[in-house]
């Protein structure tokens, strides 16, 4: 075996990107220099990564809350407006909530529970069956759900999203009502314009309340999917994907990034002769298995990538040939009929037997994944990662 390493993901340090900067060029020369500084080579079929963050900053992609309140007036110009599925966040949600608070004179907040859309919990479940509450039938009050379990604590980060959300409508001068149910109907009982704050699930959400009669219904994908005021902007996916800044601007999803991955793609392939693949990520799709937080609170994990990583991995699972089809077999002969039974396979392996419990999810989700926990969120400073081998298999000399 002459091989002993398989993937290795690495994160890369950039300079601080500001507005106006050519990000592509930030990227090629920083993931150049962290080759020759650290002594390793690229090869074809490496992947680099890059954080959406990096490429909304090089754009300039922000808003104002102002933006959002002059979005949301225009759209809805209601005296209360209904507010459905947000999820429980001071980076992604809280500013969004001042601007729509900001437009209107009477703000009725549904949230789901025992947790939100991506599992920041609001009430233990087990306490909701000490009581008798069931989450698919049973709507509750603000009185109501407080008599019953009080206050509200995120388990990670001490907040009560509760109080904080009624505190931030008040603030901008807003009468704030607060309704706990998973079904978004409800909401029409106080008013028939509707914001569908949920992530993955907004397009049946908007889908029900408009069967219901809803007068008036838009997704947070709708608001800022064009400029307000010169502000940012996404056509796409609007508010979707976005963070806080200060207290008065949130950063946007990046726009054209498959501009930016073909871009980063050919500028390595001058400079290197080197053929990598490329994608922008954002949150990783995995799930907690203490808090139980699916991380996923940006539309899609990837939102540009070259079209070498389309498709799922089509792989088969070495320990059931090594226990299965080859079990006969030890030492060199075994790792023989394995490496040749891998670089035969032929065809789209899913449902094969020899397959079975390879994961069947997209390559960008994985990836994206991937490099999400290798930059982490904090103080790394490596917006880039790059990822080798990936694509190896056993079978790789």
């Amino acid at each position: 075996m002459d091989r002993w390493v398989g993937t290795v993901a690495r994160g890369i340090r950039t300079p601080i990107v500001r507005e106006g900067d050519v990000v592509e060029a930030i990227v090629v020369e920083s993931v150049i220099q962290a080759c020759e500084t650290e002594g390793f080579s690229l090869r074809d079929r490496d992947v680099v990564g890059i954080t959406e963050s990096l490429v909304a900053r090089a754009q300039g992609n922000y808003a104002t809350v102002d933006a959002i309140k002059a979005d949301v007036g225009a759209k809805f110009g209601a005296e209360t407006l209904g507010i459905v599925f947000p999820i429980l966040s001071r980076n992604r949600f809280s500013i969004q909530l001042k601007g729509m608070a900001r437009s209107t004179r009477h703000v009725v907040l549904l949230l789901s529970y025992p947790s939100d859309e991506v599992g920041n919990q609001l009430v233990d479940q087990d306490l909701l069956d000490e009581h008798g509450i069931s989450p698919c039938t049973d709507h509750m009050t603000e009185s109501e759900f407080r008599k019953m379990f009080g206050p509200s604590i995120h388990p990670f980060t001490g907040v009560d999203y509760v109080a904080l959300y009624q505190s931030l409508v008040e603030a901008e001068g807003a009468a704030c009502t607060i309704l706990f149910s998973n079904q978004p109907e409800i909401i029409l009982e106080h008013t028939g314009n509707v914001l569908a704050c949920d992530i993955h699930t907004r397009a049946r959400t908007k889908r029900l309340l408009k069967a219901a009669g809803a007068e008036i219904v838009y997704g947070l994908d709708d608001i800022l999917s064009s400029p307000v005021n010169g502000s940012g902007y996404h056509p796409e996916y609007g508010l979707l994907g976005s963070n806080k800044v200060t207290e008065e601007i949130v950063k946007l999803f990046p726009r054209d990034c498959q501009e930016v991955v073909d871009g980063v793609q050919d500028l390595l392939r001058e400079k290197t002769g080197k053929t990598v693949e490329v994608l922008v990520y954002g949150d990783g799709a995995f799930k907690d298995p203490v808090g139980k937080i699916w991380e996923l609170a940006d539309p899609v994990v990837s939102p540009g990538y070259t079209s070498g990583l389309e498709g799922t991995p089509n792989e088969l699972k070495l320990k059931c040939l090594a226990d299965d089809q080859f079990a006969d077999l030890n030492g060199e002969a075994l790792r023989e009929a394995i490496a040749k039974r891998i670089r035969t396979k032929k065809g789209d392996l899913v449902g094969a037997a020899e397959a079975e419990g390879t994961t069947p999810r997209r390559l960008t989700d994985l990836i994206g994944s991937l490099c999400d926990l290798v930059s982490g969120s904090g103080d790394k400073g490596t917006p880039v990662v790059l990822v080798q081998g990936y694509f190896d298999s056993f079978a790789a000399e």
